[in-house]
């Protein structure tokens, strides 16, 4: 009976002491092709969402300009 305690209480220090393993990001992981098209739709969000807008504005605003004339 001393030894099962003594081996659960060794098991227990071991299991509190053993260094963690760095979680590996989600692009290295099996999901990792499903990722992709989802960072790159966000950094099209980002970036590229409001450029195109200003661009769309721009374009609407010359549009509403010369049919005035």
């Amino acid at each position: 009976m001393r030894y099962l305690i003594l081996i659960i209480v060794v098991l227990l220090l071991a299991y509190a002491l053993w260094p963690e393993q760095p979680v590996p990001p989600i692009e290295e992981t099996f999901m990792g092709d499903q990722i992709k098209p989802l960072r790159k739709a966000e950094n099209f969000q980002l970036e590229g969402y409001k450029q195109g807008l200003d661009e769309h504005r721009a374009k609407m605003d010359e549009q509403e300009g010369g049919d005035d004339g």
